[in-house]
């Protein structure tokens, strides 16, 4: 008998960006991924892509928080952010 595996519930109930959402709303949950709080997991990588979506979307607080997060990152993983975010982009 196979089991389908749930994510938990706080993971399932995590906000994902919209194409609406605001530099501030994208900031917040950046914030939720590079902290791992508000039921988030810590995954730099969506961080850094939500901190490099609210910066295109002009927060300046997330330009900040991107570049210290890629100094703690490493260089393959800030890759791998920049790529979800075109994806996104490009989904959007």
């Amino acid at each position: 008998m196979m089991m389908s595996i749930e994510p938990p519930a706080a993971i399932a109930a995590m906000p994902l960006p919209s194409v609406d959402s605001t530099g501030d709303e994208l900031f917040r949950m950046g914030m939720l991924y590079s902290t791992g709080q508000g039921g988030a997991p810590l995954d730099y990588v969506s961080a850094h892509m939500l901190f490099n979506l609210a910066a295109m979307r002009g927060s300046v607080e997330a330009k900040v928080y991107r570049k210290e997060l890629s100094q703690e990152m490493a260089s393959e993983d800030v890759a791998e952010a920049q790529r979800q975010a075109r994806q996104w982009l490009a989904h959007g």
